[in-house]
């Protein structure tokens, strides 16, 4: 049996499978977790790495990781870190990345440069940040990596240079997506001086070998690790629910949405992923079940209990800022509460704004790139809930397919191991799905919109 390892360092945890590399079956698997936060030593990763990754790796011959995207981890000129890591979901770049939206030309010409309209979440406004806040920081940076950049260095042998994959570089703002190119310049404007960027690896090729000699390949971003996990294919949309929120596509083709609303990205193989992404996501019900004290499943069963509509309650979630609408130093607005309003209306609202997001992003996503989806699949750990199983195709408007549980960045990492070794892309079909289905439920979605749109316009007086 032939063995490969693929690694998730999420910003929750880094999970690995060991993987039989004929057909995809999972031999074992072990987690860790990660410091909270969006600013973290990005060295807890490397312990993180060697705690649940270490063990198995011994038994693998080949081996790659997938890692959240954007994350700037700046280092110094002996390769180690300058600061903490900024993490993606770290919005205090919001300023600087308009900065560097209009030292482009604009918002099409950035998104006609990148792929994407720059927002707080990309490396390069961190490091603009970085030039403008931490100057004496800023002189010492020589070389920025990406999370699974880094990772995947401390797992090659001593000595060997920073790699990466075209699909996680497309989340750096400094990386022309049509071309797949680096583009140092824009790197050197955002930091002040030049830096050297990781070399880049040709999807299904290895990037580097252990000090054992098992392959490493080039890794990905989270999305589009998840996405060759996942098989998908062109017409498939991929709905996400884990820390963000994320709506995300194969497609044949670049996309260079000006209005910002889709960033587009490349993939791990040789396509492009176009995707919408949230800030706010799973948290929203870790929250609202902290708040009703209760858990998850009481929280799903009190949800369940209230009408569409949650009697009139509605919000925008948006507590850590947003980013899919641009609303970085946004807050979550809750209308609609009376003396009459319930635990169960509250439960349930809160599930009725999180899947209203996802559809924004749906909708988002159809719309760039010109296409209905031949199928929505959702995955991520808050589709356990029966609350999400049962209000997603509501407010989705469309059926939905439910992948079994799994870890599918970690999936598509070890996927893509195999490939850099057989020199194959490998056929791993999913087990069983399952299909959900609901009657529409629109006025949701009318309720939620008009709440979205009314705080924008007070945003702007």
């Amino acid at each position: 049996m032939t063995l490969v390892l693929g690694v998730d360092s999420s910003t929750q945890s880094t999970k690995a499978l060991l993987i039989d590399a004929a057909d995809g079956t999972v031999v074992e698997q072990r987690s860790t977790p990660h410091p909270a936060g969006t600013e973290v030593d990005p060295r807890a990763w490397l312990a993180a790495f060697d705690e649940a990754a270490g063990p198995l790796l011994e038994r693998a011959e080949a081996l790659s990781v997938g890692g959240q995207q954007h994350g700037m981890v700046a280092l110094d000129a002996a390769g180690e870190p300058v600061r903490d890591a900024l993490l993606w979901n770290d919005t205090r770049s919001a300023e600087e990345a308009g900065d560097l939206i209009e030292e482009l030309g604009g918002p099409q010409a950035c998104a006609d440069a990148i792929g994407s309209v720059m927002v707080a979440s990309f490396t390069a406004s961190k490091l603009r940040w970085v030039r403008d806040h931490e100057p004496d920081h800023a002189a010492r940076v020589a070389q920025v990596l990406l999370p699974h950049d880094y990772v995947s260095r401390h797992a090659a042998a001593p000595g060997t240079a920073p790699f990466t994959d075209r699909g996680d570089a497309s989340g750096t703002g400094y990386f022309a997506t049509s071309t797949g190119e680096w583009r140092p310049d824009l790197a050197a404007s955002a930091i002040g001086h030049e830096i050297a960027l990781p070399r880049l690896v040709e999807p299904g090729t290895a990037g580097a070998e252990t000090a054992a000699g098992v392959l490493i390949a080039g890794g990905s971003g989270d999305n589009a690790a998840a996405a060759l996990g996942m098989g998908l294919e062109t017409g498939d949309v991929l709905v996400s629910i884990g820390t963000s929120g994320v709506a995300s596509a194969i497609s044949a083709v670049p996309v260079a949405d000006g209005s910002g609303a889709v960033t587009g990205f490349a993939d791990a193989a040789h396509g492009f992923l176009p995707l919408v992404a949230t800030v706010n996501a799973a948290q929203i019900l870790d929250l609202q079940a902290r708040w009703l004290g209760v858990d998850h499943a009481e929280l799903a069963e009190l949800a369940l209990a209230a009408p569409a509509r949650s009697n009139g309650v509605s919000f925008l979630p948006y507590y850590g800022g947003e980013r899919t609408p641009n609303r970085p130093d946004a807050t979550g607005v809750w209308t609609g509460l009376t003396p009459r309003t319930t635990r169960e209306d509250l439960a349930r609202a809160a599930f009725e704004a999180l899947l209203c997001s996802l559809a924004d992003a749906v909708d988002l996503l159809v719309k760039a790139t010109g296409a209905e989806p031949r199928r929505i699949l959702m995955v991520g750990g808050a589709t356990r809930s029966a609350a999400v199983r049962a209000l997603a195709p509501a407010i989705l408007g469309r059926p939905v397919v439910l992948p079994p549980s799994g870890e599918y960045v970690a999936r598509g990492a070890a996927r893509q191991a195999a490939w850099a070794l057989t020199g194959e892309l490998p056929d791993w079909p999913l087990p069983d799905t399952e299909t959900l289905e609901a009657d529409p439920t629109p006025g949701v979605r009318d309720a939620y919109a008009a709440l979205r749109d009314s705080t924008k316009r007070e945003a702007r007086a």
